[in-house]
């Protein structure tokens, strides 16, 4: 048997001088008293100089410097130039038809931004000048006086600045031109110039989005550095039931000094008792380090999505006037081996969480918008529709950023679990410059290692040759300036896949049925979004061309601009469905089929065979830009079909059918049934049951079975099989429906079609039924009035779809039958516009 996994050889290889997380602290002891801090009010607080700056366009130092700018105009920072070109009305929207094309060149221009600020001081502190985030290359200037140069869009190195400061200030930077460095024969516009520096590289043509970015997109602020300076403190779980915690303190002293370390512990989204420490300090001139071991009495831990609460903590570490707050949670992250045993050719696959086993059920994390807009209300949106389909990881992949802080603290609340990527892919370690990838990996690892949310760093994605320098730069990093969550020098790599054989590859949709993977880090299909959001990007005057080929805007919306066969791919997928002639209604709703149906049957039979397979990654949650593509969640934040059906695939208890195949007309077939109980529901049920039912394409029902589960703690129970002879199947489409009902309350349902291929459109040729509504405040009944079910039942808000959620939809509603969808984000006069459509329904 191997002694070591993976895991155990590259943290060898990465020749870590040592384990932040293994050094033992001197042992305190916390009590329960009111948080106490110090008195701040003689030490100057940080200076925003966020607000409103000047913008500016070429030209050189000596034309812009200290002198007034005429072709100047005003936008706010943080912002990227981009969209502050569009807020001034000097750019039309970039989301819109081919606008993208206009705004990419202000990419390959020169631009100067430029703010006036005050600044007095009523104290001899050093002030240090933070820039949080530049795209890409800069020189600033303050008082008309260089002071940095810098590459890299994840942060710049503190500008000490104290002997540069007047009364009244002028910051300038300039922003050099994006390079351009062609890539492709058969896309001239993608540019290979990332991997010379290090940015989110998923905006320079190659993924729906051409705006490589540029501006100060982050916060710029004066800080002012006391005699006595606390690094980012960092506190980790040594045993979570336990309580018991650990705390390093990076600090440093101008001089000798003896001080007090106040350390306050206080639950920050409960009810409970702060507890602090006072702990005497002596400190050396220079750099150190102070470590604490302690124990968190009636400790709650932090769990992921639906296994648990989020309970969440903020610690205030003060010493002197230096004082420092952050969230943190109570919780481990081990990873333990697949059922084969320890092998070295594998990492360690099973997520074992505060010492549970668990499924990882989970997505793809895209930077959430090409322009840089990445407000807090845009993460709260695609976050909770995350948290609603039962996701408990993200992979934040490497051809995006270090995520913000906001988005780490909203993951915090919801319980999703992040595997941070950096910045590197396709083998780019290799270009990047290694200084700015070690400065982005060591800054934004100390950054975020007190969030719970974050669980697992990365190298980046899909490289085929994950070894090198910058490689193992980054397993130094994770173990040095953290050592409490694993590192994978790729993704994918060591047990784990990616697959888009039925997109890329041209495979039949029955590729993804049979699909299987220790561990599923990425695939996928894409689909158009609704008709309302693709109404939103096409300019009024393309919305009525049709076919989709003739219409050159629809076409530029696709994965590659429609230079990579496109829309062969999307018309390939979405015809499965389609009838002979169709509109775009028509289009769309096959083409959110096929992303449905593909990506749903490899979430299902990933759960099913847990330990096997420990976690699925589907590829993706959210879109960086407006476009067809592989989310579930269009760029404006209104979910797509299969939002809905993943929600139902990931329910922590459901009953699925299995699939080998699409199509088995005229064939007799066994398909297995399965239920799924994640946090052992049905050990505290008196009576259980599971109805599997078939119905033909008459919507009649042809046979019914009912099977009883036997709880077997978390793991899948399978409870035979649904046996169709090859007379009931003889159906084009046909239906299998699922029901799990618990106590007599209805727990699950989902709904399959197949045979769809033979029968084209065969879906929009349903018996039709009658639909009814109740609305009641935020609950919404539908009662089916029909004689036949309604199939694929949707409730939509014309005009709120991107920011209004639904509780349930594309539902299938049996005669006679009632249920509830709660809405949540609409008003009662938008409560007024709710409609409903269904596969079935009859048109009033």
């Amino acid at each position: 048997m191997n002694k070591f996994s993976l895991d155990d050889t590259d943290r060898l290889s990465f020749g870590a001088a040592r384990n932040l997380s293994e050094a033992a602290g001197s042992e305190i002891v916390l009590q329960p008293l009111d948080l106490r801090l110090p008195d701040s009010a003689h030490h100057a607080e940080e200076l925003s100089l966020c607000g409103t700056w000047e913008f500016a366009r070429d030209g050189n130092a000596s034309a812009r410097l200290g002198t007034p700018w005429k072709d100047k105009f005003t936008g706010h920072v943080p912002c990227s130039i981009h969209k502050a070109l569009f807020d001034a009305g000097l750019l039309p929207d970039p989301t819109v038809g081919r606008n993208q094309i206009l705004a990419r060149e202000e990419s390959f221009h020169t631009w100067w931004l430029r703010c006036r600020f005050r600044f007095s001081a009523d104290n001899d502190s050093r002030w240090h000048l933070c820039f949080d985030g530049v795209a890409d290359r800069c020189i600033i200037w303050l008082n008309g006086k260089e002071i940095a140069r810098h590459q890299g869009m994840f942060g710049i190195p503190e500008i000490d600045v104290t002997e540069l400061l007047e009364p009244d200030n002028e910051l300038t930077v300039m922003l050099e031109p994006i390079p351009f460095e062609a890539m492709e024969e058969n896309n001239a516009a993608n540019n290979a110039s990332w991997r010379r520096s290090v940015v989110i590289n998923n905006v320079y043509g190659w993924h729906y989005s051409n705006l490589p970015s540029l501006g100060i997109w982050q916060p710029v602020r004066l800080r002012p550095l006391a005699a006595i300076e606390l690094h980012d403190p960092f506190i980790f779980t040594r045993d979570a039931a336990a309580g018991r915690m650990a705390l390093c303190v990076p600090i440093s002293a101008t001089a000798p000094a003896t001080e007090t370390l106040r350390l306050g512990i206080r639950p920050l989204n409960f009810d409970g008792q702060a507890l602090s420490c006072d702990i005497p300090v002596k400190l050396d001139a220079g750099h150190g380090e102070l470590r604490y071991e302690f124990t968190i009495p009636h400790a709650r831990l932090w769990w992921p999505n639906d296994l648990g609460e989020q309970n969440l903590y903020e610690m205030t570490v003060a010493v002197g006037t230096s004082v420092y707050r952050h969230q943190f949670g109570i919780r481990t992250i081990e990873m333990a081996p697949l059922p084969g045993g320890v092998d070295a050719n594998l990492y360690n696959w099973q997520f074992v969480i505060n010492g549970r086993h668990i499924f990882v059920s989970g997505t793809g994390w895209c930077t959430a918008d090409a322009l840089l807009d990445l407000t807090r209300e845009r993460y709260e949106r695609f976050l909770s529709l995350a948290r609603d389909q039962h996701i408990r990881m993200m992979r934040a992949w490497g051809c995006g950023l270090p995520e913000t802080d906001d988005f780490y603290d909203l993951c915090d609340r919801v319980g999703i679990m992040i595997m941070q990527e950096w910045p590197t892919a396709w083998d780019s370690h290799n270009d990047q410059p290694m200084d700015i990838l070690k400065e982005t990996v060591e800054r934004h690892t100390i950054r975020l290692r007190n969030y719970p949310s974050l669980v697992m760093y990365g190298a980046g994605n899909e490289s085929p040759n994950p070894f090198g320098e910058a490689i193992d730069m980054m397993g130094r990093a994770a173990i040095e300036l953290d050592g409490t969550r694993p590192y994978h020098r790729g993704e994918p790599w060591g047990g784990s896949k990616h697959d888009y054989g039925t997109w890329w590859g041209n495979e039949h949709i029955d590729h993804h049925l049979s699909a299987v993977a220790p561990f599923w880090g990425e695939f996928g299909l894409a689909s158009v979004p609704s008709v309302e959001s693709v109404n939103r990007y096409l300019p009024e005057e393309s919305r009525e061309l049709w076919p989709p080929e003739n219409n050159p805007d629809f076409v530029y919306h696709t994965p590659v601009f429609g230079y990579a066969n496109d829309l062969a791919r999307l018309k390939r997928c979405a015809e499965y469905f389609l009838p002979q002639d169709y509109d775009l209604k028509q289009f769309v709703a096959a083409s959110q089929f096929a992303q449905a149906l593909a990506v749903r049957r490899v979430l299902e039979r990933s759960r099913t065979r847990y330990p096997e397979c420990t976690g699925v990654l589907y590829y993706k949650l959210n879109d960086n830009f407006p476009a067809v593509s592989w989310s579930s969640v269009d760029w404006y934040g209104a979910p797509k079909i299969a939002h809905y059906v993943f929600q139902d695939s990931f329910e922590p208890l459901h009953a699925c059918v299995l699939f080998d195949h699409c199509g088995f007309e005229g064939q007799a077939v066994e398909l297995p049934v399965y239920a799924l109980d994640d946090n052992n529901e049905l050990a505290a049920v008196r009576h259980c049951e599971v109805t599997v039912r078939a119905f033909d394409a008459g919507l009649h029902l042809i046979r019914e079975q009912r099977y009883t589960p036997q709880p077997d703690g978390s793991a899948p129970m399978r409870l035979g099989s649904f046996c169709l002879s090859c007379e009931e199947t003889v159906s084009a489409p046909l239906f299998v429906v699922c029901d799990i009902v618990a106590d007599q309350s209805p727990r699950s349902r989902t709904f399959y079609f197949s045979n769809f291929e033979s029968t084209r459109g065969g879906l929009f040729r349903l018996p039709q039924t009658t639909l009814t509504l109740f609305v009641t405040d935020n609950r919404v009944t539908i009662r089916n009035t029909g004689a036949k079910p309604a199939v694929g039942v949707m409730l939509a808000i014309p005009g709120h779809n991107h920011y209004v959620s639904f509780s349930d939809n594309f539902l299938w509603i049996d005669p006679g039958q009632e249920l509830t969808v709660l809405v949540s984000g609409a008003d009662e006069t938008t409560m007024t516009l709710l409609a409903i459509s269904c596969l079935n329904m009859v048109e009033e």
